[in-house]
C-alpha cells in the first residue's frame, strides 16, 4: 500500500532535513542582513544561531525539539518582518485587520493570537507594544534552549567573541509546550536534562522562576536572586556537570535513534495544563507494550511509527484527547491515564499518522482556495471544520481503521488470544476493536464523500491532494471488505447499538449539512 510505503516517506524526510537546514542558514543571515537594527534592540545573537548549526547533526532536523527552536526562530523573523511594516504604516486599522486574518491562518496551533489580540478582536491600538513584547519573548526563548544544545559551544562562542561575560535572561518554570520540569534545563536535542540542586530549587520556588544564565570563557552559570550556582564547565578539555545531569528516559531502544518518553503532563480540572512532574515507570513500560503490539500485529503500520515518533509525552488529563504539533515533528502527548491499552495503542498510532501527513504536507501542496473555511461537518468532533482540519481527520482514522483491522486479525483464533492477552488486552478489547474500526469506516466514508465534494464542485484539492483521497479510499475500501467478516458480530453484540447511533447520527449530518444528498451518499 502506497500510504505506508517506507522507501519514498524516508526519501521525503530526508529532503525535509535538507531543507529545514538551509532554512536555518537563510533566517541567520536574514536576521544578520536585513534585521541588523531589530536584533540589536532585541540582543538576539543571530551569529551564534548560526555557529548552532555545528551542533545539529543531519539526522536532527526533522526531530521534535530542532525543528521546533528553527520553527520559532521562523515566526520571530515573520514578526519582526510585520513590526517594521507596521512603524511605517499609515493606515493601522487596516493593517491589524489583514495581519488578525494572517495570524488565524497561519498561528492556529500557537498561542500568538493571545499575546497579539487579547480581546480576539484585531485592534491597532496597541499593536506595535504588543508584538514587540512577543518578539522579546521568542527572543528569550530561542536563546536560552539555544544555550544547551551544547554547551560547549556557547563557551566557544564566547571565547571567540572575546566576551568577558554573556548574560543571558531566562525563565525555569514548567514549560507546558516542551514538557519540561520546573528547575530543570533540557540538554542536547534528544531529551536529556539536568536539575538544579535542593537550595536553588528553593530559591525558585519562592520566585517566578526568572533566572540568569552566564556564559564565560569556563563555563555557564545560573543567577536566581542573589545565588549563584554553576551548571556546566569545562576545564582542562573536560567538562563537568554541576547540577544532576540525566540521560533521556528510553521506552524504545533503536540502532538508530530511540523512542523515549518525558515527564508527565498534569491538567486541571478545567482541562488546562497546570504542572509538570516526574512520569512514573510504569507509564514508560506501557507505551513499550502498546510499541511492541504494533510492531506484532501491523509491521508496516509499526515501520512508519518507528520512522516518525520519537518522543512521547504522558498526559494525566481527564477528558482532554491526544494531540501533536506540526511544528515539533515526532512529539506525541498520549493520554495515558484516562485511557486503557487500546486507547494507548490507537492513540500512538493516531498521533504519527498526523506527523506523517504534516511531513507530506511539507513536501505537497494539497488543497487550496478554502480560505479556512469551517464548513465541513466533521464526525469525529460533531463541529463544522476546515478542509485543513477533514483531511487530517480522514488520514489519521483511515490509519486508525487499518490498525483495528490488523488488531482484530492478529487477536483472533487461539493464538490470538493468547498473543491479545500478553499485550495486556481483554477480551472486551477485541470486541471494541472490531466496533472501532466498523465505526471509522463509516466515519471515513462519511469524511471522503466531502473531500471528493471539495475536490470536484469547489476545485479547492491539487493534484497531490487527489491523489491523497484516493489512496484513503483505496485503504479503507479494503479495511471495510475485510470488516464484513466481523460485522454481524458487532452488529449483535452490545456494541451494536453504539454502531446503529453512529450510522444514523451521520445520516443526519448528512441531511443538516450536505453538500451532498442522502441519496447520493447511498445512505
Amino acid at each position: 500500500m502506497h500510504l505506508l510505503d517506507l522507501q519514498p516517506l524516508t526519501k521525503i524526510q530526508h529532503e525535509f532535513r535538507r531543507s529545514m537546514r538551509r532554512l536555518h542558514a537563510d533566517l541567520c543571515r536574514e536576521l544578520q542582513a536585513d534585521y541588523s537594527d531589530l536584533s540589536g534592540a532585541l540582543e538576539l545573537p543571530s551569529s551564534f544561531f548560526a555557529h548552532l548549526r555545528s551542533a545539529f547533526p543531519p539526522e536532527s532536523y526533522s526531530t521534535w525539539k530542532v525543528i521546533g527552536w528553527i520553527e520559532t526562530l521562523n515566526d520571530l523573523v515573520y514578526l519582526l518582518d510585520v513590526y517594521r511594516q507596521l512603524i511605517r504604516e499609515e493606515s493601522r486599522s487596516e493593517f491589524a485587520a489583514q495581519f488578525f486574518d494572517e495570524c488565524r491562518e497561519k498561528f492556529f496551533e500557537h498561542g500568538y493570537m493571545d499575546d497579539l489580540f487579547p480581546t480576539g478582536q484585531p485592534r491597532a491600538s496597541g499593536l506595535e507594544k504588543r508584538l514587540l513584547a512577543l518578539c522579546s519573548r521568542l527572543t528569550q526563548e530561542l536563546t536560552q534552549e539555544s544555550l544547551w544544545f551544547d554547551p560547549g559551544l556557547s563557551v566557544t562562542w564566547v571565547r571567540r567573541k572575546k566576551l568577558k561575560r554573556w548574560g543571558v535572561p531566562g525563565n525555569l518554570t514548567d514549560n507546558f509546550e516542551k514538557a519540561e520540569l520546573s528547575g530543570t534545563i533540557s540538554t542536547g536535542a534528544v531529551g536529556a536534562w539536568c536539575q538544579a540542586p535542593p537550595d536553588v530549587q528553593k530559591i525558585l520556588s519562592q520566585t517566578s522562576g526568572a533566572v540568569v544564565f552566564q556564559v564565560d570563557s569556563r563555563g555557564i552559570t545560573v543567577k536566581v536572586g542573589k545565588r549563584i550556582s554553576p551548571v556546566w564547565s569545562v576545564g582542562a578539555r573536560l567538562a563537568k556537570w554541576h547540577w544532576g545531569s540525566h540521560d533521556p528516559v528510553v521506552a524504545i531502544q533503536r540502532n538508530h535513534a530511540s523512542v523515549t518518553v518525558g515527564p508527565t503532563l498534569v491538567y486541571g480540572k478545567d482541562r488546562q495544563p497546570r504542572r509538570v512532574r516526574s512520569t512514573d515507570r510504569r507509564q514508560v513500560e506501557r507505551i513499550a507494550c502498546a510499541w511492541e503490539t504494533t510492531r506484532l500485529a501491523w509491521p508496516d503500520g509499526h515501520g512508519v511509527l518507528a520512522l516518525l515518533t520519537n518522543r512521547v509525552i504522558p498526559l494525566h488529563a481527564k477528558g482532554v484527547v491526544s494531540f501533536s504539533y506540526r511544528h515539533r515533528p515526532g512529539l506525541s502527548f498520549i493520554n495515558c491515564f484516562d485511557r486503557d491499552n487500546l486507547d494507548l495503542i490507537d492513540d500512538l498510532i493516531h498521533e504519527n499518522s498526523h506527523h506523517h501527513l504534516n511531513l507530506l504536507l511539507r513536501k505537497h501542496v494539497m488543497y487550496q482556495g478554502d480560505h479556512n473555511q469551517q464548513i465541513f461537518y466533521s464526525p469525529w468532533r460533531r463541529t463544522l471544520r476546515p478542509l485543513r482540519g477533514i483531511l487530517h481527520a480522514t488520514f489519521t482514522f483511515t490509519m486508525g481503521a487499518l490498525l483495528f483491522q490488523h488488531l482484530v486479525s492478529w487477536g483472533s483464533g487461539r493464538t490470538g488470544s493468547v498473543r491479545w492477552k500478553q499485550a495486556g488486552l481483554s477480551r472486551r478489547d477485541l470486541q471494541r476493536a472490531r466496533f472501532r474500526c466498523l465505526e471509522e469506516v463509516e466515519s471515513v466514508r462519511y469524511a471522503l464523500l466531502d473531500l471528493q465534494h471539495a475536490d470536484k464542485h469547489l476545485g479547492w484539492l491539487t493534484n497531490a491532494g487527489r491523489h491523497l483521497v484516493r489512496e484513503l479510499d483505496a485503504a479503507i475500501a479494503q479495511v471495510e471488505r475485510i470488516s464484513t467478516r466481523f460485522r454481524h458480530d458487532v452488529e449483535r453484540s452490545s456494541f451494536g447499538p453504539a454502531l446503529r447511533r453512529h450510522i444514523s447520527e451521520l445520516q443526519r449530518a448528512r441531511r443538516t449539512y450536505g453538500p451532498i444528498r442522502v441519496s447520493q451518499s447511498g445512505s
